[in-house]
């Protein structure tokens, strides 16, 4: 071969030639690979579709008023039992066995107790159907063998319905939990989006094909995990979220190749009747089959005939801790895998020197979101005792003026919605007189109640299940109100004199989700959030870690374990199989050495055969390892 210099080279005008073709090739590639992206979006991309809106999603609605309503009003007042099909019949849901006594589940808006309709509940054969019609058509269809790209084309067409239909979808959150539209806006609509883009965006990656190392003894051997779709996969979400907690499991589920059978709370079946039509919709405009998803709307005595139901491989459970031992239970009788994001009881940690008007608007959100129904709403805050007076000053003058009411009533002719409502209606009326004796207990034991502490009275809407925003200051960790998950629109300040304790006090309850940490120096801030014994932490923020979706979603101690969203959540959804293979099958293969060949022809050279590979492979020094060379030579005569 020539060898020549970078001046002939030049000179002969090789790199004219080659830096052309290069360049070409490179176009080429990159043409190619936009070409089928392009090919890719368009026969993936988003199928328009459509459901009727309800009726009650109007603030001009109005329907009856129930004196103290609850999920079991018709027991009382007859009149509320249904005349005609119900949403769930009308829409091919399973219904029970005439044999059996039927069970209705009354739904109203805790906000007025406006009745919204009476549905039947399911029963333990209604449960076993919809599971076994999850199943057939999980199998019949090949869900399980889909591509990325038909997975993909669901969510996109979710996530356009879900834009388009923002207002609507809020709407309807509103009316079945008495939330505001703002809140159902943070907590409902943005969270699903999050979610749904996260899914189209980087879902393929989290369940790809991944290839493992080897290690040298290993060389000839390539290795690769495959999440596989595990079949019917089940969800039990509670009511604070019907939309957001409704979709999230189902639409992990679908992208991860499962069939979903959702277990909605009762205290929210309306809307969740609603919204699963809204997904069954979806997948029949994609050319899928609905009953790819299956809604449960059952009392408690009846759910077990879904945990405990041998076609169920993985439950995701949403809900308070003693309902998730009860869930966690169940699934032991078929090993089911089992998520549990249970309660909290989160802090934020405030260290000293921090500017408190510059963040007491995020801390009213954190507190106040949903009525303070938030699983990872802030229920303690932690301060310096330098700082409680003021802090306490600047929280109480903000409570006092929060106005609740319902968010879907009408103030005028043209529609508009009721004199701004800052924080919307309590799922129901059972925990007041709890919520009550907590707050005045820890009176009792030196606590200061600065605002609220009591049930609220509506005086437009007697049936509205309202607390008022309360403050309570100087608390004590020990007491009861700073151990016991509120779960209420209830704000608590304990302080500390070193940061230290500030750490001990925020990791001191059983709970362990999510937790804040606020500071002047963000370092300081970091230090303290890894030292607090929780799934989730915001520096200089407020939950804002679940708005990245790429993140995992879970708690530690009695808030729960595993993760839902993000790769850990996806991969929760399938079974991680480990498939080995020869590199060079040509080559290089596993063999069985003769001292190790049954029948053993010598115990001695089968132990100084293996004993010399263990030298060579994990031997201290080069002269160990040569050692194991000889002796795996001689152990081989």
């Amino acid at each position: 071969m020539t060898d020549w210099s970078y001046d002939e080279v030049e000179e002969r005008g090789l790199f004219s030639i080659i830096s052309p073709v290069y360049a070409l090739t490179l176009f080429a590639a990159a043409g190619i690979y936009f070409l089928f992206k392009r090919y890719e979006s368009v026969r993936y991309r988003a199928v328009p579709f459509s459901i009727k809106a309800p009726a009650a999603a109007s603030s001009k609605w109005t329907s009856l008023t129930i004196e103290n309503p609850s999920l079991e009003s018709h027991l009382v007042n007859s009149t509320l039992l249904p005349t005609a099909p119900t949403p769930l019949l009308m829409q091919g849901f399973p219904t029970a066995k005439p044999t059996m006594k039927a069970q209705y589940i009354t739904c109203y808006d805790p906000s007025t107790g406006y009745h919204l309709d009476t549905i039947p509940a399911d029963s333990e054969y209604d449960i076993a159907e919809k599971i076994g019609l999850a199943r057939r058509t999980w199998v019949q269809s090949r869900w399980g063998q889909s591509s990325f790209g038909e997975r993909k084309r669901v969510m996109r067409s979710l996530l356009r319905w879900v834009v388009k239909n923002r207002e609507l979808c809020a709407r309807v959150a509103c009316r079945d939990t008495g939330k505001t539209m703002i809140d159902a806006a943070l907590g409902e609509i943005l969270t699903t989006c999050a979610k749904l883009e996260y899914l189209i965006d980087h879902g393929e990656a989290a369940l790809r094909p991944e290839s493992r190392k080897s290690s040298p003894m290993m060389f000839y051997k390539s290795s690769k995990v495959y999440y596989e779709p595990l079949g019917v996969v089940a969800a039990i979400v509670s009511w604070n979220y019907p939309f957001h907690n409704l979709i999230s499991p189902i639409i992990a589920g679908l992208f991860a190749g499962n069939a979903v059978v959702v277990k909605c709370s009762e205290q929210v079946v309306w809307s969740s009747t609603w919204f699963i039509s809204a997904i069954r919709e979806c997948l029949l405009a994609c050319d899928l089959p609905a009953d790819l998803v299956q809604l449960v709307c059952c009392y408690p005595s009846e759910a077990d005939a879904l945990t405990m139901s041998p076609y169920i491989k993985h439950i995701t459970f949403i809900g308070s801790e003693p309902i998730g031992r009860k869930v966690l239970q169940a699934a032991t009788v078929h090993l089911t895998p089992v998520t549990l994001e249970l309660g909290g009881k989160d802090p934020c940690v405030i260290l000293p020197e921090t500017d408190l008007k510059k963040w007491v608007d995020t801390w009213l959100r954190g507190a106040f979101q949903n009525a303070g129904q938030n699983c990872i709403g802030i229920e303690r805050f932690i301060v310096h005792s330098s700082q409680h007076k003021e802090l306490v000053t600047l929280l109480a003058e903000r409570t006092k003026k929060l106005r609740f009411g319902p968010a879907l009533a009408e103030a005028s002719s043209d529609g508009g919605y009721i004199a701004p409502v800052d924080c919307g209606a309590m799922i129901s009326r059972n925990r007041f007189s709890e919520l009550e004796r907590i707050i005045h207990e820890a009176q009792e034991e030196g606590a200061d109640l600065v605002v609220g502490g009591q049930a609220w009275r509506h005086p437009y809407v007697e049936e509205g299940m309202y607390f008022e925003g309360t403050v309570v200051a100087n608390v004590d960790p020990a007491m009861e109100i700073a151990q016991q998950e509120l779960f209420a629109p209830v704000i608590t300040v304990i302080p500390y004199e070193s940061v230290d304790e500030a750490i001990s006090i925020a990791n001191g309850t059983r709970y362990g989700l999510g937790a804040s940490v606020f500071g002047p120096k963000q370092h300081e801030c970091v230090d303290v959030a890894r030292r607090l014994d929780c799934g989730m932490v915001s520096v200089n923020d407020f939950g804002v870690f679940y708005l990245n979706q790429d993140l995992g979603f879970g708690g530690v101690k009695a808030s729960g374990f595993g993760r839902f969203s993000g790769p850990e959540g996806l991969r929760s959804l399938t079974c991680p199989k480990a498939v080995t293979i020869d590199r060079w099958p040509s080559l290089i293969q596993t063999s069985i050495p003769p001292p190790l060949q049954y029948p053993i022809r010598s115990m001695v050279k089968g132990w100084d055969f293996i004993s010399a590979m263990v030298e060579i492979f994990w031997g201290d020094s080069l002269s160990d390892r040569a050692h194991g060379v000889i002796e795996i030579i001689k152990a081989s005569r």
